[in-house]
């Protein structure tokens, strides 16, 4: 995956599905950033003690939210390879970088894939009796890696002093 972002003024006049896609990839293109050049030590740093929040760790939760809201759409249960609730963001003392960043690059084109089969307009009910259209499920995902964006932001910034998009 590549870390390069389009910039804003390239997104003016894209239609709603490029304009979604894009928006998103640029979203994991900003934590690609966050968490390139660090050591395997920093991104597994909790650096705003006592929250449990580190670049890997952000980067395991992403993961499996990616494959938590398309797997249905790829007639499939979740993988929750790592766990469930706030399990990614545990025992990242210990963790695999290598494997986790493989893991996240590997579900974004799983992801990527999904979502070009399948109509914006296309709704499906989940396992738990939600009916979701796809046009969410982007906009959702767009939502959580801004928020999680946010927060790697702060984690890089207090681990080199790094700021930027």
């Amino acid at each position: 995956m590549t870390s390069d972002r389009v910039k804003p003024d390239a997104m003016y006049q894209l239609g709603e599905r490029d304009l979604l896609t894009t928006m998103l990839d640029n979203h994991r293109a900003t934590l690609m950033w966050k968490c390139s050049g660090l050591t395997d030590e920093q991104l597994r740093l909790r650096s705003v003690e006592p929250a449990t929040l580190s670049l890997i760790g952000l980067v395991r939760h992403l993961t499996g939210v990616e494959d938590g809201w398309l797997a249905e759409w790829d007639d499939r249960e979740p993988t929750m390879i790592y766990g469930t609730g706030g399990a990614s963001f545990d025992e990242v003392d210990t963790a695999d970088v290598a494997a986790a960043l493989a893991a996240w690059q590997a579900q974004v084109v799983e992801s990527r894939r999904i979502v070009a089969a399948h109509d914006l307009d296309k709704v499906l009910r989940y396992s738990d009796g939600d009916e979701v259209s796809l046009r969410y499920v982007l906009a959702h995902l767009i939502e959580e890696y801004a928020r999680h964006n946010g927060h790697a932001d702060l984690l890089r910034q207090r681990i080199d002093g790094a700021t930027g998009e």
